[in-house]
């Protein structure tokens, strides 16, 4: 086994682990991150949807804030995100955001279903257009809604992302 697959394994099992201390602590549900840069943990993330009334509180998500936090900027390059499970749709974007450059992760999203955490609605709502999504969406004041960016292009204060 090469160096980069022990350290991969080494860093899920610690996803893995956080994942299990989380449910027996009852913080939350059965999943864990960590964030790691030039093979130091930077960021650690549990689920803590249910104890801080927050659905965007899971442990890839609570993971990317922590290692940004700590790095003090909103860019991850050059970090590889170690997940217990298959990132849903909402973390696979927050990856994407952090430009994060790798993701390992152990159980699949089917794993996840048959523990009763079934993702594939979003993944099915995602791909349909907005007027067939089962949330009523409207776009509207699209004129209005170009002001915003209009301010970010001309502001020598916009920082990009």
């Amino acid at each position: 086994m090469d160096d980069t697959r022990r350290a991969d394994e080494g860093f899920l099992r610690e996803a893995i682990g956080l994942a299990v201390e989380n449910v027996g602590a009852g913080l939350g549900g059965p999943f864990g991150a960590v964030v790691v840069r030039g093979g130091e943990v930077v960021g650690r993330g549990a689920n803590r949807v249910t104890t801080s009334h927050d659905p965007t509180a899971h442990a890839e998500v609570v993971a990317i804030r922590a290692a940004c936090a700590r790095l003090g900027t909103h860019k991850l390059d050059g970090c590889v995100i170690y997940a217990s499970c298959e990132p849903c749709p909402m973390c696979l974007a927050a990856i994407y955001w952090a430009r994060i450059e790798r993701l390992c992760f152990a159980a699949t999203r089917e794993d996840a279903a048959a523990a009763g955490f079934d993702d594939e609605l979003f993944y099915r709502e995602l791909r349909l257009p907005i007027e067939e999504r089962s949330i009523p969406t409207l776009q509207m004041l699209g004129e209005a809604g170009q002001e915003p960016f209009a301010a970010w292009r001309a502001s020598p204060l916009s920082i990009p992302y």
